[in-house]
């Protein structure tokens, strides 16, 4: 299976080039923002690591093997690029117990920046986004157009689809999703199931997403759709009024698409939008029900992206990109509306 995020459709037309990312690790550097700070005191350790051509769950078992925990003592926000420079925050569970000699976990790709007490655990999700500094080397194309394209973006967004990374290499994460629902899959580790139906609602998620950035609608009021507050996780249905219109203009709100699963808690489209939703899910039942069947309750995500603090330099032949993100969103998706990119 090829990369299934190759083909989407772009928002803001085509490219401005073409270049490479990620030459080297220091080129897709990630600060994680927490958005909070710990209290110094309670029975969780903070530690915040920069790690380099590591892993998260690599990392976390370093840690669980230096504290002498479970590896579920051991949490994190959320999961970062491998091949990258990351700066990213753990929290280990020792309650009446001393702080390990924490140093013990250096070495050429890991450093311990910080460690301090706090009262609460770091939990999955529990961030407010990430910085980036991104290296686009060989750089070649219309330096005017890519301005240009920057500034559409930092005005109006990009479409929040899940990139790459979700799918795992050509997709493969896909093909195991597809033999799961088949039930070709019985004794499957509880991480990579996980991983493995995030990758197959992830897929659909993109496809309706697709769909209405064909129709120019990712970032317009269909009759009928759930928004999301642009801070925060808070959801409500849509009137069409021109106030909302308006705050959606200002990327206060960002119309929202599925996350399959069994019904639950979540908001449904109507109107216009859900028959829309309907039409574009409806050749993929057999994996629907296979989500709900295996647990997933259903759920909305953003269509679109807010871009943050984007700048751009230009250093020769390379371009070197710095933005902010919320949660959840990622990096290679902003730049592929920019630029065709090879890693």
């Amino acid at each position: 299976m090829s990369d299934p995020v190759a083909d989407l459709p772009r928002a803001w037309g085509g490219v401005a080039g073409s270049g490479i990312l990620r030459s080297c690790p220091e080129d897709f550097e990630v600060i994680e923002d927490l958005g909070l700070e710990p209290s110094g005191e309670g029975e969780h350790v903070f530690l915040k690591i920069r790690k380099r051509n590591l892993n998260t769950v690599e990392v976390a078992g370093h840690i669980a093997r230096v504290a002498a925990v479970r590896s579920r003592d051991v949490s994190y926000a959320g999961l970062k690029d491998r091949r990258a420079l990351v700066t990213q925050t753990f929290s280990v569970h020792l309650p009446g117990k001393a702080d390990p000699d924490w140093r013990v976990l250096e070495g050429d790709n890991l450093k311990v920046l910080d460690a301090q007490r706090h009262h609460r655990k770091l939990r999955r999700g529990a961030l407010r986004g990430n910085r980036f500094r991104l290296r686009i080397r060989d750089f070649q194309g219309d330096p005017v157009l890519l301005d240009e394209r920057l500034g559409q973006l930092a005005n109006g967004g990009a479409p929040n689809y899940f990139g790459s990374q979700r799918f795992g290499r050509d997709g493969g994460n896909l093909q195991h999703a597809q033999a799961l629902f088949a039930g070709e899959r019985k004794k499957v580790r509880r991480n990579k199931r996980s991983i493995w139906l995030s990758a197959a609602r992830s897929w659909l998620f993109n496809q309706v997403l697709a769909e209405r950035v064909r129709q120019g609608s990712w970032n317009a009021l269909l009759e009928g759709d759930v928004l999301q507050l642009a801070r925060g996780r808070g959801q409500f249905q849509a009137e069409m009024d021109e106030h909302l219109q308006g705050r959606l203009q200002a990327l206060e709100v960002h119309v929202t698409g599925p996350l399959c699963g069994k019904p639950g808690r979540s908001l449904a489209p109507r109107g216009i939008a859900g028959n829309l939703e309907k039409q574009l899910l409806a050749g993929h039942d057999a994996w629907i029900k296979g989500l709900e069947r295996l647990g997933l309750e259903a759920d909305r995500r953003a269509l679109r992206m807010s871009v943050h603090a984007l700048r751009a330099e230009h250093l020769g032949t390379t371009v070197q990109l710095e933005f902010g993100l919320p949660a959840g969103s990622y990096a290679t998706v902003l730049v592929r509306e920019l630029i065709n990119f090879t890693e």
